[in-house]
């Protein structure tokens, strides 16, 4: 009878970025377990609070799946001889299994008969494989960062507390550190810091709630979004969206309490991105606005208790907040008596990497980039771009990105406009650093996405230049999110541009930085838009991963192109002949193995299938020629499948390698013309089929 198997970790406070990866990380890993031994299960289920990460997986399997292993040896001619005594193979084979000889059997193959060995395995118990398996399992639960604790050598993103382990209701008994597994639980850490015996899942799950613990992730957003809804409701105001504030709150308490605060009208004089910054990001509140969408001077927390006096909390709170927008007032003010303009020279002495120069450097590096994609996709902003260009990073030096860092940019926007620049060149300083985060908004301003690309192009450039590039999951730079962000932005303009040439652009004024050769580099930046690209396509777009590969695999200079490729490869693979026009093209590929140089001569063609299918390619080929230079992919393909029949028709009836050397070579030329062809929209090789 299938079983549930439950595992909560508790431990003290997760930080909230924590949970979600690692509960994710968790859900695979065990299915990778159970799968790998044979063991039957039910989809899992995760959840979490700041204080225990929790994994259930139903339809459990107790025992492992009975299988049959078949291990094959030398062949029979091998190992007996004439007389059907066994050889020295069939004994050493024998003995480095474990067996007599007397146990091998022999078994028919398509490549002839071969000595078989045949294992029965019964399986053994779920429980005792999990028992040996879960320290293991908890050691390996990726963090950012871990720590250890006391005298202990294991770490976990904080010290543990207690685990229940349970398959079937019965404990599963392992030890992590000084802690044994069992079936205890604890309850809220200050309304109810009292144990809780698990039986079973659901009883468990009500359990945990009348000691003030919301188990359910989504039921607990659910009732922080209605509260902090409600909560604004009751001042006149609506709470300003904000899904990722949302999702951060949601992980950082277990019984969520709604408490509204407020602040003085004075500070609504500060722009409304630096009131919603302070109020987000340091305090985690959400911000009020009216029916217009302007700000209110009130705030919405949420506590992890249940407050003896609200109002005394909530004036708690109102004077962390007034203390932080006093600062942000402060700065805000000083900085204005010094323009942008006379800040950038400041830049000078801003280191922006040791092995990379300062923030003065990179903006002269990405400068060019702009001027370039500026001069061949936008020339009548030119101007206002190179404006945005040299203002976009003087606002590092200002008094309040020092203090607030995630305003750079916002403020650059908000000190520009003060200062009487172009509302252009003042959208673009905010833009160019969108998106900052994946799946959030690109630049909506031509010279804000250009400004963004050459940004973002100069910052993978120039690591790549020095050897600083993404390895596992490190990626100090963010240079897979910098990447991302160009794909996005060209193909959601779109821009028809090219890749090369905005590399080409950053090389030279980082010569004498690069420790490898530019050509090297460039190839390396390449590969890595290509992955990326890939992964996007496959991850965000649903496109196969092997048509995107075939697709790609023709080249990425000219995103735009490249996806559109993608677009009518997919299209195509989708119709219900494409199995036998895929095993026509690979046949062509498959069996050139260096492409024949020489042009076709006419004359040689011996056949009549051969000289009906060059007839017809010559046809096709021009026919193609126009699709492609018009980037119709779709009507490429399609005037390429009508060459099937003469392909098949060809290899039924002509020997390719010909004695006649002459023959031989013209045709392969001819087929080096069909692959040729095929190859300017896919290499066909990479796409998988029945």
């Amino acid at each position: 009878m299938a079983e549930v198997l439950y595992l909560e970790i508790g431990s003290e406070e997760i930080p909230a970025g924590y949970i979600l990866p690692a509960l994710e990380a968790m859900s695979a890993q065990m299915v990778r377990f159970l799968d790998e031994n044979r063991i039957r299960h039910g989809e899992p289920f995760t959840t979490g609070t700041p204080r225990r990460l929790v994994l259930k997986v139903p339809g459990v399997d107790p025992h492992q799946e009975a299988c049959t292993t078949e291990i094959m040896g030398p062949p029979k001619q091998v190992a007996f001889d004439a007389e059907g005594r066994p050889t020295k193979a069939a004994e050493g084979f024998a003995r480095g299994q474990g067996v007599a000889v007397e146990e091998i059997r022999i078994k028919q193959t398509p490549k002839g008969e071969y000595l078989c060995i045949v294992r029965e395995e019964t399986g053994v118990s779920t429980r005792e494989l999990l028992e040996k398996m879960l320290p293991d399992f908890v050691a390996h639960i990726p963090f950012p960062k871990s720590m250890r604790w006391g005298s202990l050598s294991v770490t976990f993103a904080r010290p543990i507390r207690w685990i229940v382990a349970l398959l079937g209701g019965e404990v599963l008994n392992f030890q992590y550190g000084d802690i044994q597994s069992g079936n205890q639980s604890l309850g809220h850490r200050f309304l109810s810091p009292e144990w809780i015996t698990v039986t079973d899942t659901e009883s468990h799950r009500e359990n945990l709630r009348k000691h003030f613990v919301i188990l359910d992730r989504e039921e607990r957003r659910k009732l922080i979004e209605d509260g902090i809804h409600e909560a604004a409701r009751s001042v006149g105001g609506r709470i300003l969206e904000d899904d990722e504030l949302l999702d951060e709150v949601t992980q950082i308490v277990e019984y969520p309490q709604p408490i509204v605060g407020e602040y003085e009208e004075k500070y609504l004089q500060l722009p409304p991105e630096l009131l919603i910054t302070v109020i987000k990001k340091h305090q985690r509140y959400f911000a009020v606005i009216d029916a217009q969408g302007n700000l209110l001077r009130y705030f919405v927390t949420v506590a992890n208790t249940i407050p003896r006096d609200v109002k005394v909390v909530a004036a708690g709170n109102a004077r962390v907040v007034r203390a932080r927008l006093e600062d942000a007032r402060f700065y805000y003010e000083e900085d204005q008596k010094t323009r942008l303009e006379d800040r950038v020279e400041q830049l000078k002495g801003v280191v922006f990497h040791s092995k990379l120069g300062t923030s003065w450097e990179k903006v002269e590096r990405f400068t060019a980039v702009a001027r370039w994609l500026g001069e061949k996709l936008a020339p009548r902003c030119v101007d206002a771009l190179l404006r945005a260009a040299y203002l976009s990073k003087a606002d590092l030096v200002t008094g309040m990105v020092g203090e607030f860092p995630e305003l750079q940019g916002v403020m650059g926007r908000a000190y520009a406009r003060l200062q009487g620049e172009p509302e252009a060149v003042a959208q673009a300083i905010f833009e160019h650093y969108l998106p900052n985060r994946a799946g959030g908004p690109v630049p909506q301003s031509l010279e804000g996405s250009l400004l963004s690309m050459a940004d973002k192009m100069d910052t993978i450039v120039s690591c790549f230049g020095v050897g600083l590039i993404p390895s596992g999951t490190a990626d100090p730079f963010a240079l897979r999110r910098q990447t991302l962000g160009i794909i996005r932005i060209i193909l959601e303009k779109p821009f028809v541009v090219s890749l090369s040439g905005m590399i080409d652009q950053a090389l030279p004024l980082l010569s004498k930085k690069l420790t490898a050769p530019p050509e090297k580099v460039k190839e390396a930046v390449l590969e890595f838009f290509q992955g990326r690209l890939l992964h996007y396509l496959v991850s965000q777009e649903g496109y196969s991963a092997d048509v995107v590969e075939a697709s790609l695999a023709v080249g990425i200079d000219d995103l735009v192109d490249a996806v559109a490729r993608t677009k009518a490869l997919a299209a195509f693979k989708s119709r219900p002949d494409f199995e036998s026009l895929a095993a026509a093209f690979k046949r062509v590929v498959n069996i050139i193995k260096e492409p024949e140089p020489a042009p076709v001569d006419p004359s040689l063609l011996q056949n009549a299938e051969e000289q009906a299918l060059f007839s017809s390619l010559r046809d096709t080929e021009g026919v193609v020629a126009g699709c492609l230079a018009g980037a119709d992919y779709a009507a490429a393909l399609e005037s390429m499948s009508r060459l099937k029949g003469f392909i098949d028709a060809f290899f039924d009836s002509v020997l390719v390698m010909d004695k006649d050397e002459a023959v031989r070579r013209n045709r392969l030329a001819l087929l080096t013309r069909i692959r040729n062809l095929f190859s300017g929209v896919a290499d066909f090789r990479k796409i998988q089929t029945v």
